[in-house]
């Protein structure tokens, strides 16, 4: 496995390079954003794991514009700064996981090999036949064409508010969406007759309908919820 390691503080990259290297993987390492991205858009990397505070270009830029080019290329964000904002805008920029200073290496370890399973599940997935407009997402089948959902090849029955949801939180992944967003989805189509009003009961519906199929709905407090995909 080949992991770019972009990190500016040149006592924390060699301990990290170095315990990198012990665990099997082959590091290149960054001291700016500029060279991340450059390395990671240009070269093949495995994992990218990338400190926010980066000289030239934040590691968010960083994040943001890697995704942008290898949508499917697991990135993982170090950083001291532990707030929710910060946490949320991580993940928002498009990254796939969020690890806060000081951290134990087995720690990072264990999270980067956890990207890396997700990644490799996502393409080991059958693709979708042509002309269809089909998402994949662990056990997870949502084809909007067919307006079918399934798990594990089981079909998932949805309410056209928790399809739109559904719907809503896929097409927007490793994005937190607001209620706002949810309401104006909704508005679309016609009420449901005899459902409930309260958009957390529909949350607390789909949860339990997506059991057992590695994905799962997380409350971003204050701010709205975020799909993510879980070990």
């Amino acid at each position: 496995m080949r992991a770019l390691l972009a990190e500016d503080d040149a006592i924390l990259a060699d301990a990290l390079g170095t315990n990198l290297k012990s665990a099997g993987f082959e590091v290149e390492v960054a001291d700016n954003g500029a060279v991340a991205e450059y390395l990671l858009t240009k070269q093949a990397f495995d994992v990218g794991i990338i400190d926010i505070g980066l000289p030239l270009v934040d590691g968010l830029t960083v994040v943001q514009r890697v995704r942008a080019v290898k949508p499917g290329l697991p990135l993982l964000i170090l950083t001291a700064l532990d707030g929710l904002h910060n946490r949320v805008a991580g993940l928002n920029a498009g990254a796939d996981d969020y690890l806060t200073k000081p951290f134990d290496f087995p720690e990072l370890e264990a999270r980067i090999r956890a990207v890396l399973r997700r990644s490799q599940g996502a393409a080991a997935q059958p693709a979708a036949p042509a002309g269809t407009d089909a998402v994949s997402v662990g056990q997870l089948q949502f084809d909007r064409d067919a307006r079918r959902t399934t798990i594990a090849g089981q079909p998932v029955e949805l309410s056209p508010r928790e399809w739109l949801l559904l719907d809503l939180l896929l097409s927007q992944r490793r994005k937190v969406i607001t209620k706002e967003q949810i309401a104006q989805a909704w508005s679309t189509e016609v009420s449901e007759s005899g459902g409930p009003s309260s958009l957390e009961v529909y949350i607390h519906r789909l949860r339990r309908k997506l059991e057992g199929s590695g994905v799962g709905i997380r409350t971003v407090r204050g701010l709205g919820y975020l799909l993510e995909t879980q070990d």
